[in-house]
């Protein structure tokens, strides 16, 4: 009986693994993944031990390689750093150069009479009642109101005066003639600077206000806080003058 029994077993056994179950299938399949999950984490955890069987001597190279990879890269960072201060620099003073050289350019358009000007300054308007305006006259006013800080002027908003004008009495003792345009009273002479001061400059003791009133014309000053001077010369190319090589 025992025998018959045991070999029943054996039977048994041996026929579900010639012809296993569905259920005994996929226990089978489970199983096969839960040792190849743990295969592969070991296997990974071997791999990624990377330092474990190193030496001591080997982790110190290491951590001094590490170190020498640092300090190149930080100096290389501060290679960088200085050209971009350098690069800022030679911008900045590249731009205050241009800011310079455009502000000398404005100064000398205006010294010339080269561009149409604004600004604070005051209007002045002569008349001729009794007599003509004389030439004289006319100079010593152009004169005392350069000396007062005149940064612009014009007259009857035609001729702007600059350092080179010419003043001509006109034909017959009629008119003024300015950089040969010939003009006529009343005489508006615009100029821009410091009202105040350019007031004074006309209006002191035996002034160029006070000569026109005794040689029989009218003289009236506006103060102005803004004027525009619209006339403007044409450039002129030196004839004899060149720049100096030395300079």
């Amino acid at each position: 009986m025992p025998d018959q029994q045991g070999t029943t077993g054996r039977q048994r056994l041996r026929a579900a693994m010639s012809r296993p179950s569905r259920g005994q299938a996929v226990v089978g399949v489970l199983l096969a993944v839960v040792g190849f999950a743990a295969v592969t984490q070991v296997r990974s955890t071997e791999v990624d031990d990377t330092y474990a069987g190193y030496r001591e001597q080997d982790l110190i190279d290491v951590i001094n390689g590490l170190a020498g990879t640092t300090q190149r890269a930080q100096a290389e960072i501060a290679r960088l750093e200085a050209t971009r201060r350098d690069l800022q620099s030679s911008t900045d003073a590249r731009q205050a150069a241009l800011a310079q050289e455009k502000s000398r350019s404005d100064t000398l358009g205006i010294l010339a009479g080269l561009v149409p000007v604004t600004g604070p300054g005051i209007r002045i308007t002569i008349k001729e009642v009794d007599a003509p305006v004389d030439i004289d006259s006319m100079l010593d006013t152009i004169q005392e109101l350069r000396a007062a800080g005149a940064e612009s002027m014009q007259i009857n908003g035609k001729v702007r005066i600059i350092a080179q004008s010419a003043f001509e009495q006109g034909p017959g003792g009629v008119g003024i003639v300015v950089d040969g345009t010939l003009l006529s009273a009343p005489y508006v002479i615009d100029v821009i600077g410091e009202p105040h001061t350019l007031t004074g400059g006309m209006t002191f003791l035996q002034g160029p206000k006070s000569q026109f009133e005794q040689d029989g014309q009218t003289v009236e000053i506006t103060e102005l806080s803004s004027l525009d001077i619209e006339s403007v010369r044409e450039p002129v190319q030196p004839q004899y003058a060149q720049p100096d090589p030395g300079q």
